[in-house]
């Protein structure tokens, strides 16, 4: 049932990734929050997010940490879609703003939709891609902020902030004792990820956080 939900909200999330990074120019910060405009010097530098998750090469290893199976699924989505929003990710001149999820992110979220139990990086990612190239894609759309380059700093100062994502959906900034943050999802019975790597690829356009867990853009 789980899987079947992630599905069918597929096609329509793609759909509005299309249309929202069509005007990426500006800051895509909305709602309640005290930061719809994101202060500080701007960054230059032009390196893009997939030019460093495919530093290392397109394969699999054992550290659970780092970020294999979410480059593995951009590859995955440009090779089958090579117009999908998701190549924002390779254009460096565009400003944007991901939460990258660990490999063991996508191993818990695997198993929460499967029930089984993944014993490598390489399997995880065959679970993942088994539903579906779309799916995969709305999941990544899901985690990219695209118009803003938000650092670790200032999204400190910015909690209950509602970012709106390149898939249309939004997610909130939650910050806990100063110095943690979190990311409120669209899953409200899950547990909301948390930030254990800032500031990926800083001085660039492109910016990216590492977190605990796989943003959902529905409730499983």
């Amino acid at each position: 049932m789980k899987v079947r939900r992630l599905t069918a909200l597929a096609a329509t999330i793609t759909m509005t990734g299309a249309l929202m990074l069509t005007g990426a120019s500006g800051a895509s910060a909305a709602g309640s929050g005290p930061s719809a405009h994101w202060p500080g010097r701007p960054a230059t530098g032009t390196r893009s997010l997939a030019a460093v998750l495919g530093a290392d090469g397109p394969g699999f290893d054992r550290n659970w940490s780092d970020y294999d199976i979410v480059d593995n699924a951009v590859r995955a989505v440009l090779t089958a879609k090579p117009t999908s929003p998701v190549k924002v990710l390779a254009d460096g001149t565009t400003p944007l703003t991901a939460f990258l999820p660990t490999d063991y992110a996508f191993r818990r979220l695997a198993t929460d939709l499967t029930g089984r139990h993944y014993a490598s990086e390489r399997a995880v990612f065959e679970a993942v891609a088994s539903l579906g190239i779309d799916t995969v894609e709305a999941v990544l759309l899901y985690h990219v902020v695209p118009g803003a380059t938000i650092d670790y700093r200032t999204a400190l100062r910015s909690d209950d902030t509602r970012l709106t994502t390149a898939s249309g959906g939004t997610i909130t900034v939650a910050v806990r004792s100063g110095s943690l943050l979190k990311l409120v999802d669209a899953d409200p019975d899950d547990a909301n990820p948390s930030v254990v790597r800032p500031n990926i690829n800083k001085g660039n356009q492109q910016i990216a956080h590492g977190i605990s867990q796989v943003l959902r853009p529905v409730n499983l």
